[in-house]
């Protein structure tokens, strides 16, 4: 029988999963586990490393998704054939002094991980994930091993398009929607696009640091706009030179709060009598835990004013690298006369197995299981928080997201409770870092991703933070 000995480390910022998978596709490329190896059972595999059978599952799954090994009905999976010249890629890699980790102090452990980009693995059906992956493999197996559309595959555009009319409001055809492999992927693309006629690019501020990234790559001049209670201030984007600006008016990143349905108007209105382009990212609008959602921007544009942005990583799971956008019908002839020849960058596999999982019910059903156990999350983080910190806080962006953000009653700044709270073993991020012009706060503003965490930690993780940064 095949022995795997990962040396995994439990302490890294890399998931366990993540580790066992490197671990397993390295040994396959370099030769050291042979074409048509069996690999062990995730039962037996747990068992000798002493994880949860989740964590083996996942590793296989990414190595079945990636193509490095094949499911073989009712006997497990085997390794595939690999062309001899990976394994100098490899070699590459290992020699590479490239760090993939995050740097941060390696004596200190995080117990409790509060920071952004964070999912729940458990709520994610592995299982059924895997025998859908399986079946993709087995039904279509010819179709996959060819190049497909260069938009994403029609199949999948088309259970996207069903889903965000349902549940966002979003008006389009599968041929507006184009598959990308992340947000920023779908900005690269659509700053190809606009470069040509513009220099100038409104965000809010603060926003999102890695949007904001993409657009200064290609030379764009940004224009930071400050926010009122519920969204983007309107009048100062009308003061400024910008005809593109980016929002988040479902959840408002970092500072949560929604934009409210007449403000959104006002948006429309700013963009139709400017000539204007509203790039809406929807980055977890999914995630609503108070009142009902407010349709989106682009569902209520008549104009074609608005490109709409839309991710799987924080609803699904991040490695699988599935966004899209989706173009107004005037982009359209844009895209497919000077975009057409790019190549779709997101697995077949993967597009045909996500199409299935949309389209026999089991998104949904995952989506209302994740909704359910975020919300809990979300209730104790909240209740303990009140419990612990009392008067010492003010909660900033608790209507819906992943997230929340704690304005600290303090005469520290952020950095001194971001390294106080890592010295007690506590994961919590910076806001500032997504501000262009950072404000003189009275009191530093913290990031608290509760998604990642697990609930039953939550109320000792809050106790230990108001412990070390109100020593009593």
């Amino acid at each position: 029988m095949l022995e795997l000995l990962p040396n995994f480390n439990s302490d890294s910022k890399i998931p366990l999963y993540i580790q066992i998978y490197n671990y397993i596709k390295n040994e396959i490329l370099s030769g050291n586990i042979p074409h048509n190896s069996k690999l062990p059972s995730i039962r037996s595999f747990a068992k000798d490393l002493m994880l949860s059978k989740n964590t083996i599952e996942a590793a296989y799954e990414q190595l079945l998704a990636e193509g490095y090994v094949k499911s073989k009905n009712r006997s497990g999976l085997y390794v595939t054939r690999i062309e001899s010249g990976f394994k100098n890629i490899n070699e590459n890699l290992q020699s590479s002094s490239i760090s993939m980790e995050k740097p941060t102090d390696c004596n200190i452990k995080v117990r409790y991980d509060f920071s952004s980009g964070q999912i729940d693995l458990t709520t994610f059906p592995y299982s059924q994930f895997r025998k859908i992956v399986g079946r993709s493999i087995d039904e279509f197996s010819s179709e996959l091993l060819l190049y497909g559309d260069h938009q994403g595959d029609y199949g999948l555009r088309h259970e996207i398009a069903k889903y965000i009319h349902h549940s966002r409001g979003v008006v389009c055809s599968p041929e507006q929607i184009v598959i990308s492999s992340g947000t920023q992927q779908s900005l690269t693309l659509l700053c190809h696009m606009l470069l040509h006629n513009h220099k100038n690019a409104a965000f809010e501020e603060p926003s999102y640091l890695g949007a904001k990234a993409v657009f200064k790559h290609f030379n764009f001049d940004i224009s930071p706009i400050k926010l009122d209670m519920d969204g983007i201030n309107i009048e100062a984007l009308y003061k400024c030179l910008a005809k593109i600006v980016y929002v988040t008016p479902s959840h408002q990143y970092p500072y949560g709060m929604v934009m409210s349905i007449s403000k959104r108007l006002r948006l429309l209105k700013w963009a139709d009598e400017n000539n204007g382009i509203i790039i809406e990212d929807d980055y977890d609008g999914e995630f609503r835990f108070k009142g009902k959602p407010i349709p989106s921007l682009q569902g209520l544009d008549n104009s074609n004013r608005v490109i709409y942005l839309g991710s799987f990583s924080k609803s699904l799971m991040p490695s699988m690298r599935i966004s899209y956008l989706v173009l107004p019908k005037s982009f359209l002839n844009i895209y497919e006369k000077n975009y057409k020849i790019y190549e779709q960058p997101v697995s077949r596999l993967l597009q045909k197995s996500l199409e299935i999982f949309i389209k026999e019910g089991y998104w949904e059903k995952h989506l209302r299981k994740a909704k359910i156990l975020y919300k809990k999350k979300q209730e104790l983080l909240l209740n303990s928080l009140a419990e612990y910190f009392k008067e010492n806080i003010t909660i900033i962006g608790a209507d819906s997201g992943l997230h929340i953000l704690l304005q600290i009653h303090t005469k520290m700044d952020e950095q001194e409770l971001i390294e106080i709270a890592l010295k007690a073993g506590i994961k919590v991020d910076s806001t500032s870092v997504n501000w262009m012009n950072p404000q003189a706060n009275s009191f530093p503003v913290i990031f608290i991703g509760f998604a990642g965490i697990k609930i039953e930690d939550i109320p000792y993780a809050v106790k230990i933070l108001s412990n070390c940064w109100f020593k009593t």
